[in-house]
């Protein structure tokens, strides 16, 4: 009797989780459809870029967190959550702002809370509860991280001088360009150590969360996994040069890209965690959904009511964004570039050969310009009638330089005439600056921030969309000299934008 009992107990238990777990499959489902754009994005993303690799193993291990969980929530009765939709709206207003202001970033983390709110409205608070480490592990699934690539580059040339200093190599550093007597070295952002740095991220907090229960213990393991691989890389790229100075660059480098790419990560994993294992606090045995059980719910609803509102709630989203979209300027048939007083429009570029990356304008120019006191700048000017997905006036890979050309990025340098201004170099070497001014929304701007958000108030509030970037590059010595030169001969920013969009 005892065990019919227990039958019928496990049945009836069985049957809601039947029930949830495919409406809320038939919702995760239709939501990666809805937002195949995004989708696709994530796993172009993780599939192709080495700093994103990792985001590949977060949808498994996820998995295998539920699963841990299967006892402790098979305790438990799902329950469709009306409230759970306000997760989901969070979720597709990030989307549409994202979309609206053109930050992939934005929208990939709306696409996530979005799946993070379909699965509390649908299971209900009791069983989000038992889940809650899954699914805040979740927005690792985000590509998120490359703004550490900069300042972890700085932080590994720091590292690599006094290492070279210390076994008697001369070096001489500029931005992020190292210099020894048998060649010079870039410290690129592919070897700042920034795609270890955020692949330890997501590794460290798991470790944290399976092996430590203290919150001192994980505090600290964190610490350790965020330090150790930033140190790591700046030895990896000190033996690097080293090995170039004793042996040859072409050695050293090739050696160095198979090590980097195959074997260094898996030593810093493994370097973490066997420094951390002494530590481990957690009895293997204890319960993986531990806590206080969430009260039960009110305002439930039918799982397949929960799942329509749910869809319904996130298409609300791309349908605002497509009306957004209909907006756009209207632009002249074919634009020139602009006279400038005591410069002349000259042919030319050799070695130094230099343009900006706008992919989609619509109106494109760059002409060289030379005075006679023999100074020579470029000009450059992009022209969007409105800003979407792939036509960005700011974005990655688009702007000063783009993925995979000769020129990279040696430091940023003060301002030039009102214009942000950075310095570039190429195998030579040569070395170029360019003052940069982006028009959006009506004003001049020169930060790329800026330049979003007033990119996401034109599309929300209306305005002007035509979005205008005009660069002015000279190459050194006395680079900065000529700008200046040219820039107060050009006249206004403003104006020369503002012709080039068709407003007088």
């Amino acid at each position: 009797m005892t065990l019919a009992v227990t039958a019928v107990r496990r049945e009836s238990r069985r049957a809601p989780w039947a029930r949830h777990a495919v409406v809320l499959g038939g919702v995760a489902a239709m939501l990666l459809i809805v937002f195949a754009r995004d989708t696709a994005d994530l796993a172009r993303l993780w599939w192709t870029s080495t700093t994103f690799g990792h985001c590949l193993f977060i949808g498994p291990v996820i998995a295998w967190l539920v699963w841990q969980r299967r006892a402790e929530l098979s305790a438990l009765t799902p329950m469709a959550w009306a409230p759970g939709l306000a997760i989901v709206a969070c979720g597709g207003f990030a989307w549409l702002l994202g979309a609206a202001g053109g930050v992939a970033l934005a929208r990939h983390l709306g696409l996530v809370v979005m799946g993070q709110g379909a699965v509390i409205t649908i299971l209900g608070p009791q069983v989000a509860r038992g889940l809650v480490f899954p699914l805040l592990y979740a927005f690792f699934l985000v590509p998120f991280g490359e703004g550490l690539e900069q300042p972890l580059q700085q932080v590994t040339v720091a590292t690599v001088l006094p290492l070279l200093r210390i076994v008697g190599v001369p070096a001489q550093v500029d931005g992020v360009l190292i210099t020894i007597p048998t060649g010079y070295f870039e410290v690129a952002e592919a070897c700042s150590g920034a795609k270890f740095v955020i692949a330890m991220m997501a590794y460290g907090v798991l470790v944290a969360n399976v092996c430590y229960v203290r919150w001192g213990r994980r505090i600290a393991f964190m610490t350790m996994a965020l330090v150790v691989p930033v140190l790591a890389n700046g030895v990896r790229a000190f033996g690097t040069i080293y090995a170039a100075h004793l042996t040859s660059v072409e050695a050293a480098t090739g050696f160095d890209h198979i090590v980097y790419g195959w074997v260094f990560f898996g030593l810093v994993m493994a370097l973490v965690l066997a420094i951390g294992w002494r530590w481990f606090d957690r009895d293997p045995d204890a319960p993986w959904a531990s806590g206080t059980p969430a009260p039960t719910p009110r305002r439930t609803v039918p799982p397949l009511l929960a799942g329509a509102l749910t869809l319904a709630l996130a298409a609300v989203f791309p349908s605002v964004d497509g009306l957004l979209a209909a907006r756009t300027d209207t632009l002249p048939a074919r634009i020139s570039l602009p006279q400038v007083p005591g410069w002349q429009q000259v042919s030319g570029g050799g070695p130094a050969a230099w343009s900006p990356h706008y992919p989609g304008a619509d109106h494109y120019l760059i002409g060289r310009y030379a005075d006679g006191a023999g100074h020579e700048v470029d000009l450059a000017i992009a022209v969007y009638a409105a800003q979407h997905e792939g036509r960005e006036i700011v974005g990655f890979g688009v702007g000063v330089l783009r993925e995979q050309v000769r020129w990279v990025r040696v430091a940023d340098e003060p301002v030039i005439a009102g214009g942000a201004a950075v310095r570039i170099a190429a195998p030579g070497p040569v070395q170029r600056i360019v003052a940069t001014w982006f028009r959006v929304g009506g004003e001049t701007l020169i930060s790329p921030v800026r330049v979003k958000l007033a990119t996401l108030r034109a599309r929300l509030l209306g305005g002007r969309q035509a979005a205008v970037a005009v660069h002015v590059s000279a190459v050194e010595p006395d680079a900065r000299a000529a700008i200046i030169r040219f820039a107060g001969a050009l006249g206004s920013i403003d104006t020369l934008a503002d012709h080039s969009a068709g407003r007088r």
